[in-house]
């Protein structure tokens, strides 16, 4: 049992003429964005470059003039990047594509991947 009464900390004592509230200073929490994923198209030599171009335009909402830029990236360079965004919906991208190439009889590969 205390003998005396607790004191509270210098920052919570409340002012001598506010009739004994004690306020408590706000401070924001700052959440980090989400980690972001970038989905990667890999090229082969079965798929069609127009099938690559149309899987661009409805997947990623690319116009005709970025599907082909990107689709010619991923024809000389071996890959090219299709978009960057939150994991969940790079995952559900991911597998767009897949069942798109599937579907119409086509080895092309789509991965994600954390953007560094």
């Amino acid at each position: 049992m205390a003998t005396r009464a607790p004191t509270l900390p210098p920052a919570t004592r409340p002012a001598p003429d506010d009739g004994g509230a004690v306020v408590l200073e706000r401070r924001p929490e700052k959440t980090p964005p989400p980690q972001m994923y970038q989905v990667v198209m890999l090229n082969d030599d079965y798929t069609p470059m127009e099938f690559v171009i149309v899987v661009l335009q409805e997947f990623f909402s690319k116009d005709r003039e970025t599907a082909t830029r990107i689709m010619l990236k991923i024809h000389l360079d071996g890959k090219g990047i299709c978009g960057v965004y939150s994991h969940d919906v790079a995952a559900t991208k991911v597998d767009q594509v897949l069942d798109a190439a599937l579907k119409a009889g086509h080895p092309l590969q789509c991965v994600s991947e954390p953007v560094a």
